[in-house]
């Protein structure tokens, strides 16, 4: 029996909740799964887990033995990154993270700079607006928006940004300009799903935050594909400013209710705080803060 790999199954279990839901995030068979589980826990002569129709929970015994293992995990992995120079010179994989648009306007760009000046190193960027747990998918490094939880993590703020409101000329031209976000109620709406609800934008004001009902004519998954149809003239359009400063200043689209943005929402660049920093992701940070801090967004 590989005791690491005992180990690592049993936190995946836990993680996942469930024998089955381990075995399909791991790509394994279900009896090989559950076999290995009861080796492990044959091996050390005590119950683990303890399964019932409410799901799976861990033995006061099962508790210890998986911090015991993440601790345990965390310094093979940490020596085997030491030994293979990560501590001593920057190279090897890296994974980093970002929002699918700021990530593709001003991570990507950096990174191919990144990757000229770094021969060594390979980069493996993941697009996505949702919010990945950093130890669990592995990822060195990830740029977030908007406010962050406490947590073990450590950030570092690189720039701001805010929600603006904003359609083309075109649509502004044949329906009028809102001076008051209540008056989004008369006007065709392009939605997306993730930043705002698609039925209701909140706005802050000398009193009070207004919530607005609005209009969805168009509801989108994505932020790129709401600007893509504002500019096409379909209907007004709430999303950050990083996002459309380039149709702003080429004309094709235009802010309005600016005295009723929120406030602005930090940029943060966030990586684990636990051990040794490899110099991979210190030469990436180094590398990535000054850029990101001359972006205006």
């Amino acid at each position: 029996m590989d005791r690491l790999e005992s180990m690592s199954l049993l936190i995946h279990i836990v993680e996942a909740g469930s024998i089955s839901s381990a075995a399909r995030k791991l790509g394994m068979p279900l009896a090989t799964v559950s076999r290995k589980l009861a080796e492990l826990e044959t091996h050390i002569k005590t119950r683990l887990v303890v399964r019932s129709t409410r799901g799976l929970s861990l033995t006061d015994a099962g508790r210890a033995y998986v911090a015991a293992s993440r601790r345990i995990l965390e310094d093979v992995e940490l020596a085997e990154r030491s030994a293979a120079g990560e501590y001593s010179a920057p190279k090897g994989e890296m994974v980093v993270t970002a929002p699918i648009v700021f990530g593709r306007l001003h991570v990507l760009p950096v990174i191919t700079e990144f990757l000229k000046a770094y021969p060594e190193i390979n980069v493996r960027l993941v697009l996505g607006d949702r919010t990945i747990n950093l130890l669990e998918e592995h990822i060195d490094l990830a740029v977030r928006i908007g406010e962050l939880p406490d947590s073990s993590l450590i950030a570092t703020r690189v720039s701001s940004t805010r929600r603006v409101v904003c359609a083309s000329p075109k649509y502004f031209l044949e329906c009028g300009k809102p001076q008051h976000p209540n008056e989004l109620r008369k006007h065709a709406c392009v939605t997306f799903e993730g930043l705002t609800s698609p039925n209701e934008w909140t706005f802050p004001t000398a009193k009070a935050a207004v919530s607005v009902r609005v209009h969805s004519r168009l509801v989108l998954n994505t932020a790129e594909a709401a600007i893509d149809a504002a500019i096409a003239g379909v209907g007004v359009t709430r999303v950050f400013s990083y996002q459309v400063l380039k149709p702003c200043e080429e004309g094709l689209l235009e802010r309005v209710l600016r005295e009723f943005e929120p406030d602005p929402s930090p940029v943060n660049l966030v990586y684990a705080g636990q051990g040794l920093l490899p110099l991979k992701v210190r030469a990436f940070i180094d590398f990535l803060v000054p850029r990101l801090r001359a972006i205006p967004t």
